[in-house]
This record gives structure tokens, sequence and C-alpha cells, in this order.
């Protein structure tokens, strides 16, 4: 760290605290209340990472290091969600722009960091495939719990039809279906309540 400008660390530090203000916009338009920061989001999914095991075929470290940056790009450009209506690649732009100026405060780290980033964007290995499965795992397990706690079966439906079929790892693919059934029990007990 000795290298490094500690008034450029400042910079840098300030993006990634920026972070824990800033919330997940698809809840808002889903009209969940308290919900969760993308920090936060990020935070769960780092956690995620080490339930790989050690004799686990994926890179435990890379995939938690995935984890950590994948939304890094939010500091700058905000959660862009399908309902800005920004285009795919218009969106990729802005974000690869962001980490670039975000990363251009603490040298090898920071390339380190945007190497890392463009690997998740690529998903093209198997560990930002992974990753990519936890980022949609957290969104569902998060949507359900949200569901839970305001006793609103299938008010985020539209996450779980969006992901169907989405899941590459068979592990993450039966906690999905573990997820699907507590909401179908949430659904059917809050009926017989009727």
């Amino acid at each position: 760290m000795d290298n490094l400008n500690p008034a450029e660390v400042l910079k840098f530090l300030k993006f990634v605290n920026d972070l824990k203000h800033q919330p997940r916009r698809g809840w808002i338009f889903s009209k969940i209340q308290n919900h969760e920061s993308i920090s936060g989001h990020m935070y769960a999914m780092a956690l995620m990472t080490f339930l790989l095991g050690n004799d686990a075929k994926l890179d435990r470290l890379k995939c938690l290091q995935l984890a950590v940056v994948h939304d890094l790009a939010e500091s700058i450009v905000g959660d862009i969600t399908p309902c800005d209506n920004i285009s795919a690649d218009e969106k990729h732009r802005k974000e690869d722009d962001a980490m670039k100026t975000i990363t251009s405060h603490i040298g090898a780290a920071g390339l380190l960091i945007y190497n890392l980033y463009k690997e998740y964007e690529a998903k093209e290995t198997p560990e930002a495939k992974f990753v990519k499965d936890l980022d949609r795992f957290d969104l569902l397990f998060t949507a359900a719990q949200y569901e839970k706690r305001d006793n609103t079966p299938l008010k985020c439906q539209e996450y779980f039809d969006n992901l169907q079929g989405k899941f590459e790892d068979p592990f993450i693919r039966k906690l999905v279906a573990l997820i699907e059934e507590g909401r179908k029990q949430l659904c059917n007990s809050t009926d017989t309540k009727k």
C-alpha cells in the first residue's frame, strides 16, 4: 500500500462507501419498503462464495472477488433497471466508463478490480457463470424474504418469471426450487386464512 497516494485511495473508498447508501432500485419499482442497498446485495453474494468447499472445482477466492466487485460501477451510474429503457449496450458502456473512473485511483489494485469486472461481464469463465447464478439467486431469495416478511405472497412473481430456466449451477437450481416451494406454502397458508 505504500506506493498508493492516500488522497486517491480516499476517492476510491468514497465510491465504495456510496454503495452502502444506494438502494437496489428494482425494489422501489416493486414498492418494497425497507429494502437492501447495493452493497448489502454484494455482501450477501460474497458470503455465499464461502459455501464452496475446499474440494470445489471453482476458484473460491476468484468467486469472492467477482461477487465483491460486480456492481461497483453502480456507485456512479446507479442501479440501472429495465424500467430505465436504456439499451444493454448503453448500460455496458456507462458501467465500463464508471469502472475505469473508479479503478483509476488505486494503481495495480484498480487494474485487478477492472479485470475482475470485465471477467464477470463476459460470463465466459466457470467462476463468472457461477457468480452470475449467485446474483440471480440472491434476487430471488431476497424477493421471497420480502414476500414472507410483508405477508404479500407472489408480489415479486415477475422476478421469478424473468429468471425461469436461467440457472446453470445444479445446487443453486435446488436452492431456487426450495424457495419456490416455500412461496407456494406461504400462498396456501394465506389462502386458508381468508
